[in-house]
């Protein structure tokens, strides 16, 4: 059975969340102040419309019993009052409504603004460790509850309370022994709302957990699933998951189908007794029939908000939890960057901060240097041990080796994805830590071996290498790709929109953009992820002659299996379990008839 996923539950800090959610309304407190004035008015008219009904009863409707042609028009009057003050009340209910909308789409812009704002400045080990299903959810499932909480559930909440307490209020001073009567009932009420409620909202919270992200991934990866035959498999997960669905779904809405009725039931019985108890201490003279008449309607309009209240505790409790997955989100630590080396892009200089006070250039080249570099993604299990090697500007280094043996960790530190433990790495002689991460990436750029492309034209697609590039600038840089010739082809050219991650594109056809997107940014430092795995040989050779123009003076890494690309190496390494076993050119490394030398033939038997 698959695991269920992590987050979902009761919020555990309720006084810190809803602090935390006032915050986003600050700007709004005129309004929200407003909005509670209105509500209060609302709740007020309603309670103050009931107890009309004892004057128009006491005063001219019992007088006029037996009267021939009686004056009506002050009865006329207190019925005007009672209808303006009933139109006044859904006036401001209204008025309420539409600035809670107000607010809480206000508030739900600041926070998914602050939400992705955050997201781009996690480290990408963030990513590696969380699904993206259970970050959409973010964005979706938590923000919709969080905005019913914002938008209706707390006007009603608000409105609710205030109804039941001026309800009671009105109810004790026409009757006290009345309103113990209902006191008793209510308390069975209560009772019958908090056994089915719970377990109503048990249910759905059951339920929205039930199929969380499987979906999602089943959907993006239907290639996997057809190349294994995993659909019999996948649909046996999917029946349990949908049994449980189900099972959740029913369960949920049985009780809270259950609730309404039992609670209408509970009222009627209440109604009724109350009307008998008020009719005998009417009949006694005890009380008036206007008391018995307002008191009775007190009755039926005290249930009601109960009822409501416990309805919106559970939203309240579910929109409170999502909040404070949100929130969780928003207090991850960013990506660390404590570095002060800045680049002078027109000198194409660093400016190194000197104890003195002043600055010294040091020029842009594209120097690499490792020294005994210790890296691990998990504590006690390094990935590189004791790496050491020099890349000098113009070089092209190739990384060759099996699965998992640390060539992709190597251009992730130089990226600074990931920070080392132990050792140093240098760019242009100084300490790569040193130099601010924003100055360091501009001067690089990476082809890797699975391609994504944003929806936009093709157009912008390679512009995303350097937004300031021209037209010219991104023609050229297709053209060095030989991306240009299939892109002429297309529809509209350039302006071409992709979607779906460029799904109306081959793979060979997207990696060619990639690499046109890399050269459109004209980087020191260039590093290919097996960056042409997707092409044909024939394509491959026609890049091979851009690629050569394009690495012209700059350092180069990559890693790949093809021999095409490792043989003009200046460098290769060799790595295995973490370590440079072998290091020389492709001469030099045939002749030591190592382990490079094992791959070669093998690859040369292969082809």
């Amino acid at each position: 059975m698959p695991p269920k996923p992590k987050g979902y539950g009761k919020p555990k800090n309720i006084k810190q969340t809803v602090l935390r959610i006032l915050s986003y309304i600050k700007g709004y407190r005129l309004l929200m102040l407003f909005a509670v004035v209105c509500i209060i008015f609302s709740a007020a008219a309603s309670i103050a419309g009931t107890y009309f009904l004892k004057p128009l009863i006491n005063n001219y409707i019992l007088p006029f019993i037996g009267q021939q042609n009686p004056d009506l028009s002050e009865f006329i009057t207190a019925l005007s009052v009672m209808g303006l003050i009933y139109l006044l009340g859904a006036a401001a209910s209204y008025t309420s409504s539409r600035i809670m909308l107000v607010i809480s789409t206000g508030a739900l812009f600041k926070i998914r603004t602050e939400l992705f704002n955050k997201m781009q400045a996690l480290p990408i080990g963030f990513f590696d460790t969380h699904t993206h299903g259970e970050l959409m959810s973010r964005f979706t499932s938590d923000t919709d509850t969080l905005r019913d909480l914002l938008s209706s559930s707390l006007t009603q909440f608000i409105s609710s309370f205030i109804t039941v307490t001026g309800v009671f209020t009105m109810m004790i001073i026409l009757s006290p022994m009345l309103t113990m009567l209902v006191m008793v009932m209510v308390a069975v009420m209560i009772f019958a709302v908090g056994t089915i409620g719970g377990k109503s909202g048990m249910y759905f919270r059951q339920q929205q957990q039930a199929m969380n992200g499987y979906i999602e991934e089943m959907m993006e990866g239907q290639k996997v699933v057809k190349v294994f035959c995993y659909e019999d498999r996948a649909k046996d997960q999917f029946d349990q998951l949908n049994g449980n669905l189900c099972q959740a779904a029913t369960r949920a809405h049985t009780f809270a189908n259950i609730l309404m009725p039992t609670m209408g039931n509970l009222s009627y019985i209440n109604y009724a007794m109350t009307a008998m108890f008020g009719s005998m201490m009417a009949i006694a003279g005890r009380l008036d029939l206007g008391t018995v008449a307002a008191f009775l309607q007190y009755t039926r309009s005290f249930s009601h908000p109960i009822t409501q209240i416990s309805q919106q505790f559970n939203v309240l409790l579910n929109a409170l939890a999502g909040a404070e997955r949100i929130f969780n989100l928003m207090d991850e630590l960013p990506e660390a960057d404590p570095g002060n080396v800045t680049l002078d892009r027109e000198k194409n200089m660093w400016q190194v901060p000197q104890t003195d006070g002043g600055t010294k250039l040091v020029p842009l080249q594209g120097r690499i240097a490792f020294s005994h570099v210790l890296f691990h993604y998990k504590p006690d299990k390094p990935v590189l041990r004791d790496v050491s090697l020099t890349a000098y500007p113009g070089q092209k280094i190739a990384l060759v080796g099996s699965t998992g043996a640390g060539k992709t960790s190597i251009t992730n530190l130089i990226n600074r994805f990931f920070d080392i433990a132990d050792g140093s790495i240098t760019y242009d002689g100084i300490n790569i830590q040193d130099i601010r991460k924003a100055d360091l990436r501009s001067t690089l750029s990476m082809v890797l071996q699975d391609t994504h492309l944003f929806t936009g034209t093709v157009m912008e697609n390679i512009r995303y290498g350097r937004l300031d590039a021209t037209d010219e600038e991104v023609v050229a840089a297709a053209k060095l790709s030989n991306a240009h010739s299939f892109i002429q082809h297309l529809p509209d050219g350039y302006q071409t929109v992709l979607t779906s991650d460029g799904t109306n594109l081959s793979q060979g056809q997207r990696q060619l953009l990639a690499i046109a997107r890399a050269a459109v940014a004209n980087p020191t430092v260039l590093i290919l992820d097996e960056a042409t795995s997707s092409i044909d040989t024939r394509t491959e050779l026609l890049i091979e002659r851009g690629m050569d123009q394009l690495m012209q003076g700059r350092t180069v890494f990559i890693i790949a299996h093809r021999l095409s690309t490792v043989r003009n190496a200046d460098q290769i390494l060799v790595l295995e379990h973490g370590q440079i076993i072998e290091q020389g050119n492709h001469e030099s490394l045939l002749a030591q008839k190592g382990k490079y030398y094992q791959l070669y033939n093998g690859m040369f038997e292969l082809d």
